[in-house]
């Protein structure tokens, strides 16, 4: 069963930000299977969803993206799952606008979200779905960048990019993370 955490931050002023593309993707997921979201802790949201007859768990974690770890580890336990169990939803600024990734371990690249999971879990081996919001900031800008909302231009390609994204969780679950990743991969042309 895996466990796909949605990154993001709580609140309505985050709600529509580049930093929430994780939380965008589990709101579709859950709104596509008819499942709604529950607070079985202080630490996170989660749904429940099913795909090929299979639980899978989606949460978003309410600790704030630099405390994420926190709430994967809780729900980790819950569920008594491992690191290789765990998928995060993450934004990647290193991606253009629409292009998704999924990776196996590596650095946290920057990301606070990602870096949270990796101290919590004592290890960087879980998986990523890096989902491309763009590079348009300069130097000092980028935590600007990434709390400002996709601007009505992007609202094609990032509802693209969402539906992708959804669509290889889905893929993920049925077939596992790793024939997933060579097929996600090569559709993005890699």
């Amino acid at each position: 069963m895996p466990l796909i955490v949605c990154l993001g931050n709580p609140g309505p002023e985050y709600a529509h930000t580049r930093h929430n593309i994780g939380f965008m993707v589990g709101d579709h997921l859950a709104a596509k299977h008819g499942v709604a979201w529950t607070k079985p802790s202080s630490l996170y949201m989660e749904a429940v969803i099913r795909i090929a007859r299979k639980p899978v768990v989606l949460i978003k974690p309410l600790t704030y993206m630099n405390l994420s770890g926190q709430a994967v580890k809780k729900a980790m336990g819950v569920h008594h799952l491992l690191p290789k169990d765990v998928v995060i939803v993450v934004d990647e600024y290193n991606f253009p606008l629409g292009k998704i990734h999924l990776k196996p371990g590596g650095s946290d690249g920057g990301h606070n979200g990602t870096a949270s999971v990796m101290h919590e879990l004592a290890t960087p081996n879980f998986w990523r779905l890096r989902c491309g919001i763009d590079r348009h900031f300069g130097p000092g800008e980028l935590v600007k960048y990434v709390l400002a909302p996709f601007t009505p231009e992007e609202s094609i390609a990032r509802d693209g990019m969402i539906k992708m994204a959804s669509e290889a969780v889905e893929e993920i679950a049925k077939h596992g993370a790793q024939t997933a990743m060579q097929n996600i991969n090569r559709r993005m042309g890699e």
